[in-house]
């Protein structure tokens, strides 16, 4: 199994990203995503987590601007990012409660990507 994690990149503060998570592999089914992220120098945090049915959680810190969505008929997780600031600069990560085909459950990291919010 792996997690693919990709959408960051350089944005102006105010400007909006989208980040995708795409597990592949020996997948039976797929729990709680999240969305970490880790600042230099800073401890890995939540930033946002969704459900297999679709329920919702945030950090304080992005409540009405970050949106956490999944599309179970394509395995994918999103987080849409609007109003973007410096300090939510950061490397992002997904990670996924995911039951493989041999009935194992793990949670798994996927690569981060990079948010960089500068002008």
């Amino acid at each position: 199994v792996q997690l693919q994690a990709c959408g960051g990149g350089l944005v102006q503060p105010g400007g909006s990203l989208r980040l995708s998570c795409a597990p592949s592999g020996s997948i039976f089914s797929i729990g709680t995503v999240g969305w970490y992220r880790q600042a230099p120098g800073k401890r890995r945090e939540l930033v946002a987590a969704i459900t297999s049915s679709g329920l919702t959680n945030y950090a304080e810190s992005v409540k009405g601007r970050f949106t956490i969505s999944r599309d179970n008929t394509k395995n994918m997780v999103y987080l849409h990012m609007n109003s973007l600031n410096p300090d939510d600069t950061a490397a992002y990560y997904c990670n996924a409660e995911i039951l493989t085909n041999l009935r194992t459950l793990t949670a798994y990291w996927g690569q981060g990507t990079q948010v960089t919010v500068s002008s």
